[in-house]
């Protein structure tokens, strides 16, 4: 089976001078668990394509140039290797994923430097233009916030604790008409001079704040757009990890509308997402390291349904990478940075619950991307500059121990090239 490699090249501090080729094991093997052989380069590059992307019908393959800010389209000419296709075009400041449309007809862009999402229109042949930037959001927890300042998608029925699962609207009274400072006059005039003191003054005017950490954290806070997604019925989604949102899209025109954003937990930083047959999305959170369910209503507004960690064992200062399901769509598989492991999470219910199974040694550094093909799980270490793959066991879920491995320079994503 044969892979297209995205990596990181000088220009971002890394050692890949292009696209790369991976073989795990013969090229028209069906199954990916044979030795992994580096080929080289299908196609060098001056800047660092991270991510890389398959047209659904052309042999086009698109890369995120993220040091470049640009998008480019690459045309297979042989087994293993790619030419340019057209001129790149301009997505924003480190543009770091590409997804295409299931038709073939468009792209979306995400950019981690200013937090763009950015519509392409691809050609009949596949090549990219016509940039659209889609109209820019705003943070739910930055200062000038206001409650309902997002159209209805802010709703408290929807936070799911994601340690004990539990609806945290459930025993909260929110707005049937207490009125505290009344209250506290009450009691106050009740309890005489000698103990009324002893009653909070809910009418007393609030006291300038101090300056604290979390004023400075908010004000520090940008929009980093990370990923996207087309879902059923022409959907798209995409993941801001810098102001903790999941943002819903539909086409229009040549550009993007936005229809709706569901809030995740402040300092979570959801990163990147996947659509399970369920009918959920879950989101992997790089910061807090937590997975969420995300599924729409009877009316179509789409809410957080579940949550959890990504399980015991994962250390502060870690943060999550990919996020992937196993075949059958039992299991998740995410990425941790830091521990350099992969965490297992089970699909419980409808797939709107998780139990956390395990978490084992992702045998690289610095997991940042992975694939699952039936029973193997390929790993991109980018700072060890290799690719590993572990053997699934297809009834726990659980990877075993390292089976293969192969020196890569500072491999990043990993795409099943079209056989």
């Amino acid at each position: 089976m044969r892979f297209w490699l995205g990596g990181y090249t000088a220009r971002s501090g890394g050692n890949a001078t292009g696209i790369g080729v991976l073989d795990a094991g013969a090229a028209d093997d069906i199954l990916a668990g044979g030795q992994l052989r580096f080929v080289g380069d299908a196609v060098g590059a001056d800047g660092s394509p991270s991510w890389v992307a398959q047209h659904p019908e052309h042999d086009v393959v698109y890369a995120a140039i993220e040091d470049a800010g640009t998008v480019r389209a690459y045309r297979r000419t042989g087994e293993r290797t790619l030419e340019p296709f057209g001129g790149p075009v301009e997505a924003g400041e480190a543009v770091c994923h590409v997804a295409v449309a299931p038709d073939g007809g468009s792209l979306v862009a995400s950019c981690w430097g200013d937090g763009r999402v950015v519509r392409m229109r691809l050609d009949a042949a596949g090549r990219p233009s016509a940039p659209a930037i889609g109209a820019a959001g705003s943070d739910p927890y930055g200062p000038d916030a206001e409650p309902g300042d997002f159209g209805g998608a802010i709703d408290l029925s929807a936070r799911v604790d994601p340690h004990r699962g539990a609806d945290l609207s459930a025993g909260v009274d929110l707005g049937r008409g207490v009125d505290l400072a009344a209250a506290a006059r009450a009691l106050r005039a009740a309890a005489g001079d000698e103990y009324g003191h002893l009653v909070p003054e809910y009418d007393a005017e609030p006291a300038d704040p101090e300056p604290d950490a979390e004023s400075a954290e908010a004000a520090s806070r940008v929009s980093r757009a990370h990923q996207a997604v087309f879902l059923p019925g022409g959907l798209i989604a995409t993941t801001d990890m810098g102001w903790d949102l999941v943002r819903f899209w539909r086409a229009d025109g040549s550009g993007l509308r936005e229809v709706q954003q569901v809030v995740l937990p402040r300092g979570s930083g959801p990163r990147h997402t996947v659509w399970h047959p369920s009918g959920h999305l879950y989101v992997v959170t790089e910061l807090s390291r937590e997975v969420f369910a995300l599924a729409p209503d009877p009316s179509g507004r789409w809410r957080v349904v579940a949550g959890s960690t990504l399980g015991a064992g994962t250390l502060d200062g870690d943060t999550a990478a990919e996020l992937a399901a196993s075949r059958d769509g039992h299991f998740l598989y995410a990425g941790v940075r830091g521990s350099n492991t992969i965490a297992i999470v089970r699909v419980k219910g409808a797939g709107d619950a998780f139990a956390p199974v395990a978490l084992v040694d992702s045998g690289v550094d610095w997991p940042r991307h992975h694939v699952i093909d039936r029973d193997t799980l390929l790993v991109a270490g980018q700072r060890s500059d290799e690719v590993a793959s572990l053997t699934l066991d297809l009834r726990t879920g659980v990877p075993g121990r390292v089976r293969h491995r192969v020196q890569t320079p500072s491999p990043t994503c990993l795409l099943r090239a079209r056989s």
